[in-house]
């Protein structure tokens, strides 16, 4: 294990996270709030111990995946354990175990929160919430990457940590560069966003925090009711947005270079986008009788869709209150996610098609036994390796989620709630269902539960195995 090129990135990322805090204090000065000096304080430490951890060269700069897994979960641990500072120093959130919950779910956009008046939050603190979406959308360690001399070649190693899905691939063939136009087409679709809200005449300092939440596909709202109270007009921005943010960005940059035939060609896009529009088209014909028109409907069923297809969490209303089978198609939803390559969370379209096309390969080796038909995607055709590892991130996944809800059945809640809690956190969705419905926080569960949430956070955000790498102990051995 190479200690010191980690202790190196994990001095970068409390650099990044120092800068970053210093936008809420940007806001304290502007709105007049007191709490900026927090912070501050919290960006000077973070300058402090990132600059020492940084500074000092190390022997060996080349790193493989296992240094990345752990570089990678250790930093978005670090992340989070300075982030929620700034809420214990304010006292906005007094509870440490409950500030590491919302920074948390924050930096994983996630999503879900602990508190059930949001609205009591200053200005600082909400836009400060906002902005862990934005960061942890894309990735933390995509962005230093893109601003950062690491590594060479071995930055790969970081991005598979990282990035979400079954593979990762260069874009160009610099992986600084790749990280460079993926945080460009970020940045553009954030900013667009922004003007459409504020087109429609949505408050700056809300279309800022909305547009950052849903480019990450976060879902922090800075309002009670979530999204409820805005405009159809804002309501119907935020829903296309979400869409765009769940698509693999790939898509983008091949639309870019004029290579249409290249982003046509990218299956999981397609599949992606059909199950939007049927299960809209199916929730609207459930939920129509809820309404008092048509069009409220559809604008109601295809924005809970894509929030919870593109693992947001923005709420226009109470999904809890609509039929079972809209219910159970949301539930769906929230497993399978949006596209890898995107911001949007889940366990990724494009795992369901190679194990769907797995299945078919198999079934066809029964009736044609000598048979040697082989596994393709967007016309090529995929390695063993990549489907055995998409196998058994699923196992992964499957053992995970069936502890988690072990633990957290040791409450005595209803079965839907725990179910759906679970579910929402390493799917990295938001609210679940019942008593962590999107009416309701998830501040009732014990300090236990949240702790089992706070991984499933993680977990679901990196994709399961840069975790668990924690918790082998060959890994730690020294080179």
């Amino acid at each position: 294990m190479n200690l010191s090129i980690i202790r190196r990135i994990l001095g970068y990322v409390l650099v990044l996270e120092s800068a970053l805090l210093l936008a809420p204090w940007i806001i304290s000065i502007i709105y007049h709030e007191e709490q900026g000096y927090a912070y501050i304080i919290v960006a000077g430490i973070c300058l402090a111990v990132g600059g020492a951890l940084a500074i000092p060269k190390p022997k060996k700069t080349v790193f493989y995946l296992k240094e990345g897994c752990v570089a990678t979960a250790l930093s978005w641990i670090v992340l989070s354990l300075f982030g929620c500072l700034p809420f214990l120093i304010t006292k906005e959130i007094p509870s440490f175990t409950d500030a590491l919950f919302e920074t948390v779910s924050g930096f994983t956009t996630t999503g879900s929160s602990i508190l059930d008046d949001v609205e009591a939050l200053s200005h600082t603190a909400l836009l400060w919430r906002s902005l862990t979406h934005w960061i942890g959308g894309m990735g933390v360690l995509v962005f230093i990457m893109a601003v950062v001399p690491l590594a060479g070649g071995s930055n790969i190693n970081l991005m598979k940590a990282e990035s979400p899905g079954p593979s990762v691939g260069k874009l160009v063939p610099k992986m600084k560069e790749t990280a460079r136009w993926l945080y460009v087409i970020y940045l553009v679709i954030t900013v667009l966003e922004f003007i459409f809200l504020a087109v429609g005449k949505m408050p700056l300092f809300d279309a800022l925090c909305t547009s950052i939440a849903t480019a990450g596909t976060g879902g922090f709202g800075i309002k009670a009711d979530s999204l409820a109270s805005y405009s159809p007009y804002v309501q119907w921005v935020v829903a296309i947005f979400m869409i765009f943010f769940g698509i693999n960005f790939n898509l983008y940059y091949f639309l870019l270079l004029r290579q249409v035939k290249k982003a046509l060609a990218i299956e999981e896009v397609r599949y992606y986008i059909g199950a939007i529009l049927a299960a809209t088209a199916v929730v609207t014909l459930n939920t129509l009788h809820l309404f008092s028109n048509v069009s409220d409907a559809i604008r109601t069923a295809a924005f809970q869709v894509s929030s919870l297809m593109t693992s947001t969490g923005f709420t226009t209303y109470d999904y809890d209150a609509f039929p079972s089978l809209s219910k159970t198609i949301f539930l769906l939803l929230m497993t399978v996610g949006a596209c890898s390559g995107s911001t949007g969370g889940g366990t990724k379209i494009s795992r369901f098609v190679i194990m769907s096309k797995t299945l078919v390969k198999e079934f066809h080796s029964y009736v044609h036994p000598k048979s040697v038909k082989k596994i393709k995607m967007d016309g090529n055709t995929l390695s063993d390796n990549l489907v055995r590892s998409t196998s058994m991130y699923f196992f992964a996944f499957v053992i995970i989620f069936i502890v988690s809800l072990l633990l957290v059945s040791i409450e005595g809640n209803d079965y839907a709630t725990n179910f759906s809690a679970v579910l929402a956190t390493i799917n990295n969705i938001g609210p679940g269902m019942n008593m962590a419905g999107p009416s309701e926080s998830f501040s009732f569960f014990t300090p236990l539960s949240k702790y089992v949430f706070i991984f499933d956070m993680l977990a679901g955000r990196l994709e399961v195995f840069p975790v668990l790498m924690l918790f082998n102990p060959r890994v730690w051995i020294k080179r």
